[in-house]
């Protein structure tokens, strides 16, 4: 069984950086808010974990109440471009519909990115015949002609056993899941659909736990939770079989499954002080607190530029280079920053 214990973890680990981390920002309360304030975010299941430790911390020492969901990647930016939340958790770019929605309700953004995440192929640790496997044998497993026909692992590949295919995976609201099918399938979107499918990636977590012939995919964190009980599989993308490390993120070696993960804020709710301490709390803890709940930290210099957005109110995403009157040599500094290194 899962064993969350994440959160009492983080806790007594950021209890000893809190302090340090105040005094950096030249904040100690905000008291002078006449209301307890209410920070709404959700979003991605992959961020949750960043965002939930974030949250715990930064209420324990300002005089906010911090709300985290986890309604998937989709799920999230409807939200967050229906005007229902301050800060949207992604695990992928924000998509040309996404802005469009946003753009008729007036709702202008700060993209920040947080994290790398190794997204990680996991199976049974009763699984003894699987170690490694290529990105076109993931694809052949998880295709949209695949569903009902490829069903036993021995269709894969005659060496493995004549054993039944389980599959879990994240579902459609999920980043993970365009991500994933983008990068695999050769198509967003596309996938088979007898699968069990979770926008909670815990659910994922037990089923693959509970199953010798199943395989699933999810972000870094949660295998990095449960490796006791998971095993991840090293992938091949055409240079031999790479295993998810933050050295293979780092390095660019870990392909095609490597990527940033963000959160975006409203750029009105930035104007709130609760929200806008938040952000560069979190900013400036991601350094720490990102390896210690699973993942992989980005630069220094791109944790410098994001706060340079923040900063400057610059809005809009780098991947689409949708611009709100900002410095754009500063969006392209943090997508050079983004660009793993070959």
């Amino acid at each position: 069984m899962v064993v969350n214990s994440q959160r009492s973890k983080t806790n007594r680990f950021i209890a000893t950086m809190a302090a340090t981390a105040l005094t950096t920002l030249g904040l100690t309360s905000l008291t002078a808010i006449a209301q307890v304030p209410l920070i709404q975010l959700d979003g991605s299941s992959t961020v949750y974990p960043i965002s939930e430790a974030m949250a715990e911390e930064f209420m324990s020492t300002y005089d906010a109440n911090v709300v985290v969901g986890v309604s998937g990647t989709g799920g999230g930016f409807a939200k967050f471009c229906g005007g229902e939340i301050d800060i949207s958790g992604a695990s992928r770019p924000i998509k040309p519909e996404e802005m469009a929605a946003c753009a008729a309700a007036g709702i202008e953004y700060v993209e920040i990115p947080v994290a790398y995440d190794a997204l990680t192929v996991v199976v049974n640790p009763a699984n003894t015949w699987v170690t490694e496997m290529t990105v076109e044998q993931l694809q052949q497993i998880w295709e949209p002609a695949a569903e009902g026909v490829i069903t036993s692992w021995n269709q894969i590949d005659p060496s493995w056993p004549d054993q039944e295919l389980l599959l879990f995976g994240p579902g459609s609201d999920s980043g993970t899941f365009d991500y994933f099918t983008d990068e695999i399938v050769g198509e967003e979107g596309a996938s088979r659909g007898d699968y069990t499918a979770s926008e909670d990636d815990n659910i994922l977590v037990v089923g693959v736990q509970q199953n010798d012939g199943a395989i699933g995919y999810f972000g870094f964190s949660y295998y990095q939770e449960n490796r006791s009980s998971l095993r991840s599989v090293a992938i091949d993308s055409g240079n031999g079989p790479v295993a998810p490390t933050p050295q293979s993120v780092n390095n660019g070696t870990y392909t095609p499954l490597s990527r940033p993960v963000f959160i975006y804020v409203r750029t009105d709710a930035l104007e709130r002080p609760e929200v806008e301490a938040f952000v560069n709390y979190y900013i400036s803890s991601a350094p720490s607190v990102v390896p210690f709940v699973g993942y992989v930290p980005l630069s220094a210099e791109a944790y410098e530029m994001a706060q340079t957005l923040v900063d400057e109110r610059v809005a809009g995403t780098v991947y689409q280079q949708e611009t709100s009157g900002q410095d754009i040599e500063i969006v392209m500094g943090l997508e050079r920053t983004l660009t793993p290194v070959d």
